[in-house]
């Protein structure tokens, strides 16, 4: 099946289930599997221009929308983590035909490694390519470092914050259950080991994610064989054609080695 409509995946139980919309572009493997940022989409600048290179070399693409984004249901302000990490596992593991390389953007970045850690013993997983890795962001960037005192009495006594939006009008709700979710996803502080490569792209002008977290991701992988590329004027978007440039490349050397 094409990529123009999208195919829709049931996700969870009961009252909790989601129907998730997945854009799967046939062809060979290694496959290549798109996470997107917190409030982002499949239809991304980053996300169409992997399609558009998959496509060019016949290999297999596939990309979703997590629950409350994009096409696919649910209320964003309901959903956290743990929601955003069982419907990429779902998509996997219902899409990616074989061995496939995790692409994540951002939040992507730490839902991928997720990921790769729960199907380390699967051999499906080729490698992962991490743009901007926000790992633990909820916990470390959010709460510990950006969050005031009042902020923080806001999320705990009134459920959800908004914050103000450097991409849109619209801003970010960030909730109670979003923080305290995350908690039980933290990486940071205990050994981690994919078993495959990590290649990771990250911009020194990045507001968001500081390339002084990217670096302690670096660190926090010290037996996986680990490529960080830091652009000295990249932003946390890395968008401009050549930073597509660059993903495009990276991509493809982990596609083939």
């Amino acid at each position: 099946m094409g990529t123009s409509e999208p195919q829709f995946i049931s996700v969870g139980k009961d009252a909790d289930i989601r129907r998730i919309a997945v854009l799967r572009q046939p062809g060979q493997q290694p496959g290549v599997m798109w996470l997107s940022g917190f409030k982002s989409d499949m239809n991304g600048t980053k996300a169409e221009a992997l399609a558009v290179s998959g496509a060019g070399r016949g290999q297999e693409v596939v990309r979703f929308d997590y629950s409350g984004h994009g096409l696919s249901d649910g209320d964003f302000e309901k959903a956290c983590v743990s929601d955003w990490l069982e419907e990429a596992a779902a998509v996997f593991d219902a899409f990616c035909s074989g061995e496939t390389v995790l692409v994540g953007s951002s939040m992507g970045g730490w839902i991928a490694l997720l990921l790769a850690l729960s199907r380390k013993s699967g051999g499906k997983i080729k490698g992962l390519v991490l743009i901007a890795p926000a790992v633990d962001f909820t916990e470390d960037l959010m709460w510990n470092q950006r969050f005031t005192d009042e902020i923080r009495r806001t999320i705990l006594e009134k459920g959800r914050w908004e914050q103000p939006s450097a991409y849109g009008d619209v801003p970010y709700v960030i909730t109670r259950k979003l923080i305290e979710d995350g908690r039980d996803h933290l990486l940071f502080g205990k050994p981690l080991q994919t078993g495959c490569p990590v290649t990771i792209l990250q911009g020194a002008e990045d507001p968001d994610v500081p390339a002084s977290h990217a670096q302690r991701l670096v660190e926090a992988l010290p037996q996986d064989d680990v490529t960080f590329t830091l652009v000295p004027d990249g932003d946390h978007r890395l968008s401009r054609p050549q930073d597509i440039e660059l993903l495009l490349r990276a991509v493809e050397e982990m596609s083939g080695r």
